[in-house]
């Protein structure tokens, strides 16, 4: 069973997640996780969380995957306490202290050991296997070594990562955010492992033009154009074309990265890997319909894509910006169905005589609309008032259809 992971940074990224076919979410509550300025999840929007994917037959892991101080335990305790009452089905954790306390203070809280943990051989999985269910390994892996780790593990689950945002850092574990900002305000220190980090290593770095400086230097010549030079920005992963490889390696759930990523990010990764994943199940060969599946995540934003580690240690860098780029805007959210039409909520601004694409988890997947007439609310709630420019932030929207689009579909542009 290959299960497909989702990341969920508020309550309408999960349910977009779980929409476009993920089979699990994973979260942080407002404080351990290694995402600090997400909106994430306070305990009553936890607990609303975990009774939705209940209802609906899926699974949720809360991250406590910060490298923690004495300071924090006395607070963990009692959020450790709430996760046990709430049942959700993992928490995912990196320090050896917060899995002991965890063992001692909330027994039936089943643990996922983070990739922070930076487990890269199967010694290390056989010991952690005492204490985790399952193995989120380490990024620096290629696909060989993960197949060793599982073959001397069996029974043991693994997890990696498939897609989305690549650290520089070894797994993830970087000073170099508390370094720049530790002469800061308190308000403007940024502890990277702490989920603050300050993103270091997406600044663009300049040398001195001083020929005698570059000349005299023993360690690494940067060479730079009139932007800077990005030496510690990595591309971005996409092993969509690969997942025949990453299940004959062993790994049973593919984690896509993006907590801090836009709801429409998490909609179309989610739609386009289950689709994947789907083709695969059913013994269609993948490649007969991945033209698709790859043009539908380059049109996402990103630094540029890479496999990573996977099939060798080639340079993951993307030397020329650390901004991602992407041509799809997201222009509307599927909120009703009516009798004739839906009802959805605006994103970005179109017009009259624009079309507009579809991501949907069904077969309308990619249909273009073209937008003819719509509709807004007049001063009773009805929508009778016709318009010809969605310009309106979050605008409630009527259109007039006969496409089975769905609750929670995506309109791109």
């Amino acid at each position: 069973m290959i299960e497909l992971l989702a990341p969920a940074g508020d309550y309408q990224k999960l349910k977009t997640a779980i929409h476009f076919g993920a089979d699990a979410v994973y979260l942080s509550g407002k404080s351990f996780g290694l995402r600090a300025f997400c909106a994430n999840f306070d305990n009553d929007s936890l607990k609303q969380a975990v009774e939705y994917v209940r209802t609906i037959g899926k699974k949720i892991y809360v991250t406590i995957n910060i490298f923690a101080r004495n300071a924090d335990f006395g607070e963990l305790l009692e959020h450790i306490k709430i996760l046990e009452h709430l049942k959700v089905d993992a928490a995912i954790v990196s320090d050896p202290g917060i899995i002991h306390f965890i063992k001692t203070h909330a027994k039936n809280l089943a643990i996922h050991l983070s990739t922070q943990a930076n487990t890269t051989n199967k010694y290390s999985a056989k010991f952690w296997s005492d204490y985790a269910e399952r193995i989120i390994l380490a990024r620096e892996l290629s696909l060989d070594e993960i197949k060793e780790i599982k073959d001397f593990n069996p029974k043991l689950e693994l997890e990696c990562f498939v897609h989305g945002a690549m650290c520089i850092s070894y797994s993830g574990r970087c000073l170099l955010s508390d370094y720049m900002t530790h002469n800061k305000t308190d308000k403007d220190y940024r502890q990277g492992n702490r989920g603050e980090c300050v993103q270091a290593c997406r600044w663009p770095y300049k040398i001195s033009k001083d020929d005698k400086v570059a000349s005299d230097s023993n360690g690494y010549i940067i060479e730079e154009d009139k932007k800077g030079s990005y030496i510690l920005n990595s591309k971005d992963l996409n092993m969509i074309e690969h997942l025949d490889k990453l299940i004959a390696a062993g790994i049973s759930s593919f984690k896509i990265e993006g907590r801090a990523k836009s709801q429409f990010y998490v909609g179309a990764v989610i739609n386009a890997y289950r689709r994947a994943i789907d083709l695969h199940k059913k013994g269609i060969g993948a490649a007969a319909n991945m033209e698709e599946l790859v043009s539908s995540l380059n049109i996402l934003s990103n630094r540029e894509y890479t496999t990573g580690f996977y099939f060798s240690e080639k340079p993951t860098q993307n030397y020329t910006t650390s901004r991602a780029t992407g041509n799809a805007d997201f222009m509307a959210l599927v909120i009703k169905k009516t009798n004739d039409g839906i009802i959805i909520e605006q994103r970005n601004r179109f017009k009259i005589g624009d079309t507009l694409k579809i991501i949907s988890p069904s077969n309308i997947n990619n249909t273009q609309i073209q937008i003819e007439r719509m509709y807004t609310q007049d001063k009773k709630g009805d929508y009778t008032e016709e318009i010809i420019d969605a310009k309106n932030v979050q605008q409630k929207i009527l259109i007039h259809t006969k496409l089975d689009i769905l609750i929670g579909d995506l309109f791109y542009m």
